[in-house]
C-alpha cells in the first residue's frame, strides 16, 4: 500500500471513528489549529457545505454561544447545532437570509467548494476559481470587520490572481496545504485573516 493511500485511509477511518461526514473535516481542524480562523462564540457561514464535515467542525469550534449556517445546492442531512440552507451561492436573496439568521455580520466565512468535476483540468480549475469569486461577493456583504475567511483553491493559472484579489480585502493571507489533503491533489487553501472590506 502506497503512503498516500495509507494516509487517505487514515483520515477516512478517523472521520468515521469521530463521527464526521467527510475526511475534509480534518482539513478545517488543521487549518484552525494553525490560524485560529474560528473561535468560541463565533458566527460562521459555511458555503458549499455538503456533505457537512466542515459544518460539523465549525459547530464544535463555536460552542454554545456561537452560530453556524451551512449553504449548499445539494441536499445536506440535518446537523445538530447548525442551520442548513439549500440554495445557490449566486442567489442575491441569500444575503438577507444570512443576515436575518445571524442577526448581524459573521466572524468567519469558510468555503470548501468544488464544481461538478468534468475531468478537464483547465475547465474544472476555471470553474472552481469562479465559484470562489461568487463566494467573495457574498462575503463582502456578510463578513464583519476583522473577520476571517478560508477558500479552497484548485492550484492553476488563475489561483494567484484570485489570491491577489482577496489580498486587498484582508490584513494577511496565507496559501497552505493541510496534511489531510491528498498529496497528489492540487488543492490549496487560502487563509484570510482580518477583513478590511
Amino acid at each position: 500500500m502506497k503512503l498516500a493511500d495509507a494516509r487517505k485511509d487514515h483520515y477516512r477511518r478517523l472521520a468515521h471513528e469521530q463521527g464526521f461526514r467527510a475526511r475534509s473535516a480534518f482539513k478545517l481542524k488543521e487549518l484552525n489549529k494553525s490560524y485560529r480562523i474560528i473561535g468560541p462564540g463565533f458566527y460562521v457561514l459555511d458555503l458549499g457545505c455538503a456533505p457537512g464535515g466542515w459544518t460539523q467542525v465549525a459547530v464544535k469550534l463555536v460552542g454554545n454561544q456561537g452560530k453556524v449556517m451551512g449553504v449548499d445546492l445539494s441536499y445536506v442531512e440535518e446537523i445538530p447545532g447548525a442551520h442548513i440552507v439549500r440554495d445557490n451561492i449566486e442567489n442575491e436573496s441569500l444575503v438577507d437570509d444570512v443576515l436575518s439568521y445571524f442577526g448581524r455580520k459573521v466572524g468567519a466565512v469558510v468555503c470548501d467548494l468544488s464544481p461538478q468535476v468534468t475531468g478537464n483540468w483547465s475547465v474544472d480549475h476555471a470553474r472552481q476559481i469562479s465559484l470562489n469569486y461568487d463566494c467573495t461577493k457574498l462575503m463582502d456583504k456578510v463578513l464583519a470587520h476583522k473577520g476571517n475567511a478560508v477558500f479552497k483553491v484548485f492550484d492553476g493559472e488563475y489561483s494567484l490572481e484570485f489570491r491577489d484579489y482577496v489580498k486587498k480585502k484582508f490584513a494577511r493571507i496565507n496559501l497552505t496545504k493541510p496534511d489531510a489533503s491528498r498529496k497528489q491533489s492540487s488543492e490549496l487553501y487560502c487563509v484570510c485573516m482580518g477583513f478590511t472590506g
